[in-house]
């Protein structure tokens, strides 16, 4: 049997599910590529407060893998990068990067000297924008690979030579440009994963309009310790403990207009989000307004007793509009279909469940592979050589995403083993 003119395996997405792909690979004994888009790995996972099933913070799983990573010279990472164009076929595929400047090296200590010297400031993107931070910064404090990045802004301003004199290890490269590598590989595993549905497109929920209107995203990052207020949960618009919170499922899910099918897991996210709320402020009171619960296997119990919360009301019936009351409170208007009757809520938080788009919805694969009509990876298998994980081919969990990364290595390592 010939061998494989490369036995080399690239990873197009650093989340959890192609993290793990390239981990399993690497440790298999193949060389191993990472491609990720942000500054970091580790993808949305690492945005989470908590995660399922043990409902525990994702910085003790990231933290292992993080090491599995550094100790194996298999692996090599690019970050701030994307794949641009792939041609070939299976065992012989040449893929060219577009690699973003970082404007910081491999010298980065991650000291901070830099963000001290920095008065310019911009949205924090790990917190989705509801705070602010230097336009030098570490993404997050667990960030891997552990190095600032300077944003476009201050790179090209006049006070990023003044933030490059203040670092004491020469790692401020302000002379960094756009560039292109060249690689050549045997196989290749997507999983550029998911992101929020975007929900200034709800317009009769006031997501633009109103502060106190937030996703579920923004939730994990309001009870995170690492989030904009430390982990309290309160109104972005004035800083209080709200003592009434409603969430909203299938916010742009499950309709024609938006995004057609459900993500699965958005209910069980709510109800999470609710122990959040439950745990801190102990007397709010708590709507989750309801389609239809998804909680299957072992999740089932987790909301029985949700549902027996004296504090917690699911409640049947889809919001048809959210707008402002003259004393602050958000003002949802639902018919509860269980009951047909029309009814007005005041609460001080709302939270919308938006679903997962997949990535290649919006930025379709640079090779020639088959979609769904919602725009996942159709297959596994799309195409000879090309594997699909994680989100990339359907809504999933963590626990499912890791589990499908493994089995997308075993693919990959099986496309380059029988040639």
């Amino acid at each position: 049997m010939a061998n494989a003119e490369s036995q080399t395996i690239l990873v197009v997405g650093g989340g959890i599910s192609g993290m793990t792909a390239a981990i399993e690979a690497a440790e298999a004994g193949y060389d191993t590529y990472i491609v990720e888009r942000n500054p970091y790995i580790g993808g949305r996972v690492a945005q989470l407060h908590n995660y399922f099933p043990k409902l525990c913070p994702p910085y003790c799983g990231l933290e292992i893998n993080f090491r599995r990573i550094k100790q194996n010279p298999k692996i090599r990472i690019f970050t701030m990068a994307e794949v641009e164009k792939v041609s070939g076929e299976e065992g012989n595929f040449d893929v060219t990067l577009k690699i973003r400047p970082r404007y910081v090296n491999e010298k980065c200590t991650a000291c901070g000297k830099c963000e001290e010297a920095c008065s310019i400031e911009i949205d924090n993107p790990f917190n989705y924008g509801m705070n602010k931070i230097k336009a030098i910064y570490l993404p997050h404090p667990m960030a891997y690979p552990m190095r600032y990045v300077m944003d476009e802004t201050l790179a090209k301003s006049p006070e990023a030579q003044k933030v490059k004199d203040a670092c004491p290890y020469d790692a401020i490269d302000l002379e960094m440009e756009e560039k292109s590598v060249e690689l050549k590989v045997g196989s290749i595993i997507w999983a550029t994963g998911w992101r929020p549905y975007d929900a200034n497109r709800l317009e009769t929920y006031g997501f633009s309009q109103y502060p106190d209107v937030i996703t579920n995203v923004m939730m994990e990052r309001l009870a995170s310790w690492t989030g904009p207020t430390q982990g309290k949960i309160v109104r972005p618009s004035d800083g209080k403990v709200p003592q009434s919170v409603a969430f909203v499922q299938c916010a742009g899910s499950r309709d024609q207009n938006h995004l057609p099918f459900c993500s699965g897991v958005c209910c069980l996210a709510s109800m999470k989000h609710a122990r959040y709320v439950r745990e801190q402020i102990p007397d709010a009171d708590i709507y989750i307004f309801f389609i239809d619960i998804r909680a299957t296997d072992r999740m089932e119990d987790f909301y029985n007793a949700l549902k027996d919360d004296e504090k917690v009301r699911f409640f049947k019936g889809k919001v048809a509009q959210i707008s402002k009351g003259d004393n602050g409170k958000m003002i949802l208007r639902v018919e509860e279909t269980t009951t047909e009757s029309l009814n007005e809520i005041a609460v001080d938080l709302v939270v919308l469940a938006t679903g997962m788009q997949p990535n290649t919805s919006v930025e379709p694969a640079p090779i020639d592979i088959p979609y769904d009509e919602y725009g996942f990876v159709a297959s596994q298998s799309p195409a000879p050589g090309i594997y699909a994980a994680g989100c990339t081919r359907r809504p999933t969990g963590v626990q499912e995403a890791v589990q499908d990364g493994t089995a997308a290595a075993l693919k990959a390592i099986q496309s380059i083993c029988r040639r």
